[in-house]
């Protein structure tokens, strides 16, 4: 069985093993994430059996958990990358990951990164605005290369998600408005240094129903169709990712229905002949990793009874950010009445994740479940708390740590600034 359940005593169990006895070995403390690359392989190979053809490409969102241990596991799955920094793009390839996999996107990339995209020869650099494409052909000519380049629409698709992750309607920052697509091809045209190969666009994250996913990549669709019919040539589409995962509210659809469903679209809209590009990040890891942390003290009022993690927003800035609400449930008995508010040390009335069943007495550690996704790459050292440690199991065992860098090292780089 993948991911995290619970054995016949109870305990929580990851990566076949118990979840405490896998941070006991690691040694670190808490808190530290901890991950099941057994898992989380096995998520990825999902993915791509559902595209079943090696032209498609499922480009792992490297943006959601960027450890190398899972980006090699993902790249050993098949898949590709989707980046957003220079950075992202030398771990997709130092983790094995092939160039003409790879797209990268964001809305202000700094020349330093396009020069490294076009001279690592990735699939495609995606076009966020009509303003971009002068800035990527002046890097092309002085690389003396032509640029593959993608455009990204805003298809002007409204969905059911967080404002702060919803990326496809007019206002978002994101993309090229369809108004302004006639433009973008003009532009590019005229252009002998960009090649365009692509047309995608990603409408939002954590979505909760295919048709969500399908209304976008129809406009998608329209737009290569139309491109088709002008004479031009395109390799592929981007449909984008954005699946989303069951946080603990209920089930919701599995990354397969969503890829099934994109691949039947493109058959039925004529564009077989296409490369079919899928950006998944966050259902590929978000449910196979969790934050483990220990109870520093419970506080009982009238107004409510807390418990003080030695976890904080700085560690899993979701909650705050987002609202999210992660199950946090103790480690080593199942959850239980009476409800507790769990809040961390940070000196803000924001680092507050919500009332969990931890039951009476309170445990000694606890786990918050379905923290894979965007919980350490989004970490801080706010109050000089150090960065968590990371614990990456298979197989019933550890198979290796990334140390948190503690507490003496912020003091001493603080000190020196």
């Amino acid at each position: 069985m993948f991911g995290f359940s619970r054995n016949a005593q109870g305990k929580a169990v990851l990566a076949g093993a118990e979840l405490g006895a896998l941070v006991d070995a690691a040694g670190t403390g808490t808190p530290a994430y901890v991950y099941d690359l057994d898992a989380i392989e096995h998520e990825a190979r999902d993915m791509v059996t559902a595209l079943d053809d090696p032209r498609h490409v499922v480009a792992y969102a490297v943006k959601a958990n960027s450890a190398g241990s899972i980006v090699r596991t993902i790249a050993r799955a098949g898949c590709g990358a989707e980046v957003v920094s220079r950075s992202e793009l030398e771990v997709a390839l130092g983790a094995g990951v092939r160039p003409d996999r790879i797209s990268t996107t964001a809305v202000a990339k700094a020349d330093h990164e396009i020069d490294a995209a076009i001279g690592a020869g990735i699939r495609s650099i995606q076009m966020e605005s009509i303003e971009e494409l002068d800035r990527v052909a002046a890097r092309a000519r002085a690389a003396g290369k032509v640029a593959r380049i993608s455009l990204r629409i805003n298809p002007g698709v409204a969905v059911d998600t967080h404002a702060h992750v919803a990326t496809g309607h007019d206002g978002a920052k994101f993309g090229i408005l369809l108004a302004e697509l006639g433009t973008a091809w003009e532009r590019v045209d005229r252009e002998p240094m960009l090649e365009v190969v692509g047309v995608g666009a990603h409408v939002g994250s954590t979505l909760k129903q295919v048709e969500s996913y399908l209304a976008s990549a129809r406009v998608v669709c329209g737009a290569a169709k139309a491109r088709l019919a002008a004479g031009k040539t395109l390799e592929f589409v981007d449909f984008g990712g954005g699946f989303g995962i069951d946080y603990g509210a209920g089930p919701v659809p599995r990354p397969r229905e969503f890829l099934t469903a994109a691949k039947k679209l493109l058959s039925a809209e004529g564009l077989d002949a296409l490369c079919l590009f899928a950006e998944p990040g966050r259902s590929m890891v978000a449910a196979h990793g969790v934050l483990v942390a220990r109870v520093v003290q419970e506080k009982r009022s009238r107004a409510a009874n807390w418990a003080f993690l030695d976890a904080a927003m700085n560690d899993l800035i979701r909650p705050a950010l987002y609202g999210a609400s992660h199950r946090i449930e103790p480690l080593e008995r199942p959850p239980s009445a009476p409800l507790w508010r769990v809040a961390g040390p940070v000196c803000e009335s924001a680092d507050d994740f919500g009332e969990h069943p931890l039951g009476d007495p309170l445990p000694e550690r606890v786990v918050i479940r379905d923290a894979g996704a965007y919980g350490y790459v989004m970490a801080s050292e706010y109050n000089g708390r150090p960065l968590p440690a990371e614990i990456f199991a298979a197989g019933g065992a550890v198979r290796s740590v990334s140390e948190s860098p503690g507490r003496d090292a912020w003091v001493k780089r603080r000190l020196s600034a």
